[in-house]
């Protein structure tokens, strides 16, 4: 059999965990002997649809084996998918479940399945940290991923399941991207100019929207309440090691959660099914992780 090609379709550059999947992704195909292309859409579901179905239907001896995608928008591309297995392509799908994976591998010639962490776990996990951190309540400046992210929803739904009545949160929305965090919480700076904003903890669903919101506070808050300001501890999700980890260690984030990279996972088991003309399980989960334990953390007195 002449070397198995796989092609990554992931969200952007410009996030630390995309980038960690991508070398994760490229460190699995050099160990096992694969030949591995990485593609970003730039955030932009239509660019990920359009290159997807650019490569799907190539000629035959320039298609992938194995296509491996973390999808954009509200759905995990079923009929992207569906093409795919029906020119004998491998279809995988990174961080959320492929609802369709099951239906679609019974008459799929090639692989067909979902690997991501239990994303309603790690938002329970942000939940306990809050509860750590504020063991008083407090107010919560909450920056989420897209609306139609289900990622963003399941961490939400899993964070509501635990957070206690006496934390309010106040919801902003970005882009997964320090930039998208960072020009929210700016806008409600501007909004809230005119009031008296308390604020005890900033909550990101991911590490660099964290780090953007930080960014947004050092640049924005000028005056008295400046160093309170600075002081708030901000967590978010992630925990890649050059990045969350280093940024806890620091003391930029108060804390994150490890998200394993599913990428090197996904390529390992899509080309060990295609060497085996074996089956894989329609959905794998990776476990998070809290950092630091959530023992360790140093609880926050709210603001008065």
């Amino acid at each position: 059999m002449s070397k198995l090609r796989f092609l990554f379709s992931l969200i952007t550059k410009e996030n630390d965990y995309q980038v960690e999947q991508a070398a994760a992704a490229l460190a699995a195909a050099k160990d096992i002997g694969v030949d591995a292309d990485i593609i970003y859409a730039d955030n932009d579901p239509i660019t990920q649809s359009t290159q997807v179905l650019k490569a799907i239907q190539s000629e035959p001896s320039e298609r992938p084996n194995g296509i491996i995608i973390e999808p954009l928008g509200a759905t995990a591309f079923p009929q992207a998918a569906q093409a795919a297995v029906s020119g004998g392509i491998g279809w995988a799908v990174l961080s959320r479940r492929a609802d369709y994976a099951k239906e679609l591998g019974r008459s799929a010639r090639s692989p067909v399945f979902s690997v991501s962490v239990d994303q309603v776990e790690v938002g329970r996990i942000q939940a306990r940290q809050v509860i750590a951190l504020l063991p008083r309540g407090g107010a919560v400046l909450f920056i989420q991923g897209p609306s139609v992210s289900s990622v963003s929803k399941e961490r939400h739904d899993g964070l509501m399941e635990l957070l206690p009545g006496n934390v309010h949160l106040t919801n902003l929305r970005g882009r997964w991207t320090g930039e998208s965090a960072y020009q929210s919480v700016i806008s409600w700076f501007k909004l809230m100019t005119a009031q008296k904003v308390r604020i005890d903890l900033v909550l990101a669903q991911n590490d660099v929207m964290g780090m953007g919101a930080r960014k947004a506070i050092e640049e924005t808050v000028t005056g008295p309440d400046r160093d309170d300001w600075l002081e708030i501890p901000i967590t978010g999700v992630d925990g890649v090691l050059k990045t969350g980890q280093a940024w806890v260690n620091s003391g930029k984030l108060a804390a994150t959660v490890i998200v394993p990279a599913s990428s090197g996972k996904a390529l390992r088991l899509m080309a060990e099914a295609i060497w085996k003309r074996s089956n894989v399980a329609e959905h794998i989960y990776t476990s998070p992780t809290a950092f630091p334990e959530i023992a360790k953390l140093t609880p926050r007195e709210p603001a008065p």
